[in-house]
């Protein structure tokens, strides 16, 4: 009898533990570290905030800019658009805009770097080719890189069977094309141009050489470049 007491009392005890862990939150304890439970997402142009109180964030770099967080570069650093190439188009948002901005680039036979600088753009151009590209692509550009010739993947193309410009490339390095995805996550504007300039040079024979930025991209290029000047 006394054992059937003891398992009765404790088992209404555990009972009304578990619904009282269910009930309301009335009174929710302290918070210690709010952050963790409220991230605040700080918006870079505009006046910082705590989501969960009136305090203003005081750190004195954001006071000094009007409390935004964005702050501008430390003087002497060094621009990540040293080569000052823009690219100020979306990216495409459907086939349609795809197909039209890839034909497009195939008029472009120029690229916007500096002329004087070719023969440094492609020699660059070319250890990013074989540190980025030359695994699918080959180190000849025949399509027949380790990757391919693993089994892992097929259907790389090879260089001297396309129809490319300078454009082309650079276009389908900024955008992807088929199974090949963007690398424009992997090589800034200026990369992505020398490893055009070097795929032209190395794979296409007689293509056009670099030329003053002022003749590059038509008006209808979907991917807008220019230099700065």
């Amino acid at each position: 009898m006394k054992k059937n007491v003891l398992k009765i009392t404790a088992v209404l005890g555990l009972t009304t533990v578990l619904l009282n862990s269910c009930g309301p939150k009335e009174n929710t304890p302290l918070v210690y570290f709010p952050d963790m439970y409220f991230p605040v997402a700080y918006d870079p142009l505009m006046k910082a905030q705590d989501a969960y109180s009136d305090h203003e964030n005081e750190i004195p770099a954001f006071v000094k800019n009007s409390g935004a967080t964005g702050l501008a570069p430390v003087e002497g650093s060094v621009s990540q658009n040293k080569d000052g190439v823009f690219e100020e188009s979306l990216l495409p948002k459907n086939v349609d805009e795809y197909n039209a901005g890839y034909e497009a680039s195939k008029k472009l036979t120029v690229s916007p770097l500096n002329p004087a600088n070719a023969a440094k753009d492609i020699e660059r151009g070319k250890i990013l080719f074989d540190h980025t590209c030359a695994a699918c692509h080959g180190t000849g550009g025949d399509g027949q890189g380790p990757i391919v010739q693993s089994g892992a993947f097929s259907g790389v193309p090879n260089y001297a069977d396309r129809e490319i410009t300078v454009g082309s490339v650079h276009y389908v390095l900024t955008n992807g094309r088929n199974a090949m995805g963007s690398y424009a996550g992997q090589l800034n504007a200026g990369d992505r141009w020398r490893v055009a300039l070097y795929v032209m040079s190395a794979f296409k024979k007689g293509a056009a050489a670099p030329a003053a930025a002022t003749a590059a991209a038509p008006a209808t290029t979907e991917t807008t470049t220019e230099t700065k000047k």
